[in-house]
C-alpha cells in the first residue's frame, strides 16, 4: 500500500515527495531491522516488527 502512495505521488506530479518516500521504505528493507515477520529470515524471529511498526520506522526515516 505504501508502494503504491509512491505510485500516486508521481501521477500528481509529486516527484521530490515520492522519491523521499521512496527512499526511505528502500532504506527500512535494506536495514532489515524494522521489517515484518515475512521479511526476516526466520518467520518465528521476536524481533520482526509490526505493520504499523514498519509505518512509525518510515516516517521517522522520512523525518530525518
Amino acid at each position: 500500500m505504501i508502494l503504491s502512495g509512491v505510485m500516486m505521488l508521481r501521477y500528481l506530479g509529486e516527484m521530490k515527495a515520492a522519491e523521499k518516500l521512496d527512499n526511505a521504505v528502500a532504506s527500512i528493507i535494506r536495514e532489515g531491522r524494522d521489517v515484518t515477520y515475512d521479511m526476516k529470515p526466520a518467520p518465528d524471529d521476536p524481533t520482526a516488527a509490526t505493520t504499523s511498526g514498519v509505518a512509525d520506522a518510515i516516517i521517522a526515516k522520512m523525518a530525518i
